[in-house]
């Protein structure tokens, strides 16, 4: 109940009046008037009854207290029997609120965001989301129902606003066990051919743990390379020379501990991109002509490579007293290098080039030799090579794709793309390839050649073979036959692609990995898994994608253009990726490389213990049924200590449903005060 005032007349007047009654009175008492205390008594309730004071009387009722219930729904409670456990504890916990009418239930699901940069269980965001729209005093406590390893524990809850009891339910066995491999250290980039150093560490978590060396298996994208060996919690380099450029996905993987919690973590990768040191390329040309600087050009404007460039000027056989010293600044070095530094080259191209004894014959032994071993030769033909001292006539014709026929055809073409090139990453996206004729300039010459092995990507006149590409032993050849591509460089006829083409002929034959014509790519782009099947071929085999967990899925392959076929599938698992189409394979990493979320995973009570103690919370296991859930124990102290019950606080503040309003001196009540005292005082001075 409150006391109020309605007054009946202004403030100054009901003020006035009152000023009056209290000089009368005081004048009465003054004069030691008879019924003087009477005479007050009548004047006060009257100026009491102008006032009309009023009693208000409060219908109120009290409110309940949020229990906020955080969930853990992240990667990690999907091990074993977890989900079920989170469940069943979940229920009970709901149950057990719901006997209180003082408290109500409100279930924040907190689940890990897979397309973070980096996931993580992250609770006490959750948890500060969900209660954000509740007064502290209005909240009874918190409850977090998870396997303890929560990734976002506040140095202090106040900067949470949460002042109430925090308490964990953890579910999972005390005696659990995981063994994982994490990376300590990788660099992020690295240049191809040479040792980069990584640093990785096998960990063993949880009871009875065997400790001792561990097995480890290196694979390097999707190959193995190395078992190496290494004690559990001790950091072990690994040393990798990198094969290729451009992204190399490097794994360790750990055997599998028995009975552990999962095997997500036992395998991890990094990514490191490989980064090519200058190529060095050799080219030879037989004889100063057009086409010429349209490679030396191509090649010198790529500060990527180093260029090594010899034009015969002079055959030997001509010989017109010319000193030496005039005919050249320096001398061509044949032996150092086509023998000594040979395998230093990652391309040779020999342009227009003949046998003239410039070269000994054993030397094209080597060449052949160094292309077997692994390297990359481009023999950029003309009118030499059908003549009587064509390389053909070499030790190199075994290398060669081609043999020429001893005839050259003088005739105007278009440059067109075979079968084979319309699928072939080289010439597949050449600008202007797909009309009719192409939307390029023509060439003019073209030399005849017998049987070819490999690919003929490019035709010429009559339908003969323009460009041929091979691969011979572990190198690669390529064989353009024709000098005119100068002419696209000229801009004749509106010109060609020559700088695209060159370049692409160049790049598969350095191996690039995205000039392959069979090839199988997986990338992931968040939980979008994207798989590219590259093929020479009209159709292509299903492929068959092998998840984290172990599940496998098969995947069929739309067309997505020629040689080329695609399918995107969207994926709830983060982790390592294999697919498999035929005998190629690729992987892929979706979501986060190191992700905080499969460190660890053995259920522990450390973590969110100390912050549960803070506030006076519990923090204990539960088992599969949830029936050991402790007892709830509510209370409307500021600071709760339960022991071993979960207490909870409950709310003194209360809802206003209405106002009752009862005047004091109106109606009967006032009326009876008036008469009594006004009569009191009239008996008085009739006395």
């Amino acid at each position: 109940m409150s006391l109020a005032f309605d007054p009946f007349l202004p403030l100054p007047a009901i003020l006035a009046i009152g000023v009056i009654a209290l000089l009368l009175i005081g004048w009465a008492i003054a004069k030691r008037m008879r019924g003087a205390a009477l005479r007050a008594l009548a004047l006060a309730a009257l100026v009491l009854a102008l006032a009309n004071p009023v009693a208000n009387f409060e219908d109120r009722e009290p409110v309940t207290s949020v229990v906020a219930i955080v969930v853990d729904r992240s990667p990690s409670q999907m091990s074993g029997d977890r989900t079920a456990r989170t469940d069943a504890a979940l229920k009970a916990l709901t149950e057990r609120i719901a006997r209180y009418p003082a408290f109500e239930s409100r279930v924040i699901e907190a689940v890990t965001d897979p397309d973070a940069q980096s996931p993580s269980t992250r609770l006490f965001e959750a948890l500060a989301s969900g209660i954000r729209d509740v007064p502290s005093s209005r909240l009874a406590g918190a409850v977090m129902i998870t396997d303890g390893q929560v990734h976002d524990v506040p140095g202090s809850l106040s900067a949470l606003g949460l002042d109430a009891p925090l308490h964990g339910l953890i579910v999972g066995e005390p005696d659990e066990r995981d063994r994982r491999v994490d990376i300590v250290r990788s660099p992020r980039f690295g240049i191809v051919g040479e040792d980069q150093e990584i640093v990785y560490r096998v960990s063993e978590d949880g009871a009875a743990s065997p400790g001792g060396p561990v097995n480890v298996t290196v694979r390097v994208n999707g190959d193995e390379i190395a078992t190496e060996t290494a004690v559990a919690g001790e950091e072990t380099p690994f040393y990798l020379n990198l094969p290729r450029g451009g992204e190399n996905i490097v794994e360790f993987s750990v055997d599998e501990l028995d009975g552990e919690v999962t095997t997500a973590n036992n395998h991890t990768v990094t990514l490191i991109e490989g980064i090519r040191e200058n190529l060095r390329v050799l080219l030879v040309s037989g004889a100063p002509h057009s086409g010429e600087r349209a490679w030396r050009n191509l090649l010198k404007s790529d500060a990527s490579v180093d260029l090594v460039h010899f034009t015969i000027l002079r055959p030997p056989e001509k010989q017109d007293g010319t000193p030496i010293s005039e005919l050249s600044l320096i001398a061509f070095p044949t032996r150092e290098l086509f023998v000594e530094k040979i395998d230093e080259f990652d391309l040779i191209i020999f342009d227009r080039y003949q046998n003239r004894g410039v070269l000994p014959v054993l030397y094209y032994d080597y060449i052949a030799r160094y292309v077997e071993d692994g390297g990359a030769l481009l023999v950029a033909a003309g009118p030499e090579l059908a003549g009587v001292e064509s390389i053909a006539e070499t030790p190199l014709a075994p290398a060669l794709p081609a043999v020429p026929t001893g005839a050259v055809t003088e005739a105007g073409y278009y440059p067109r793309l075979s079968d084979n090139g319309r699928r072939h990453p080289v010439t597949r996206t050449l600008p202007g390839a797909l009309s009719e004729p192409p939307d390029w300039g023509r060439w003019f010459r073209t030399v005849s050649v017998g049987d070819t092995a490999g690919d003929v990507v490019m035709r010429g006149a009559a339908n003969e073979p323009l460009l041929v590409l091979n691969r011979y032993g572990e190198g690669r050849v390529a064989m353009l036959l024709s000098d005119h591509g100068w002419l696209w460089a000229r801009g004749f006829e509106g010109g060609g692609p020559h700088v695209a083409l060159y370049r692409r002929i160049a790049h598969w034959l350095m191996k690039e990995p995205s000039l392959e014509e069979e090839a199988l790519r997986a990338t992931a782009n968040g939980r979008t898994l994207v798989i590219e099947r590259q093929t020479m071929s009209d159709t292509t085999d299903p492929a068959t994608i092998e998840l984290p967990s172990g599940e496998t899925r098969e995947v069929i392959l739309a067309p997505a253009g020629d040689g080329l076929f695609r399918s995107e599938l969207a994926l709830d698992q983060p982790g390592l990726v294999e697919v498999t189409s035929g005998d190629l394979r690729a992987l892929a990493h979706v979501g986060a490389v190191d992700a905080p979320e499969f460190r660890a995973t053995v259920s522990t009570t450390d973590v969110i213990a100390p912050v549960s103690a803070e506030t006076g919370g519990l923090t204990t296991r539960v088992n599969a049924t949830a029936s050991d859930l402790p007892q709830i124990l509510p209370t409307r102290s500021a600071r709760i200590d339960a022991g071993e019950r979960m207490g909870l606080r409950a709310s003194n503040e209360s809802v206003l449903k209405g106002v009752r309003s009862v005047p004091l001196f109106g109606g009967f009540l006032g009326l009876a005060l008036m008469i009594l005292a006004l009569g009191a005082t009239w008996f008085r001075e009739g006395r």
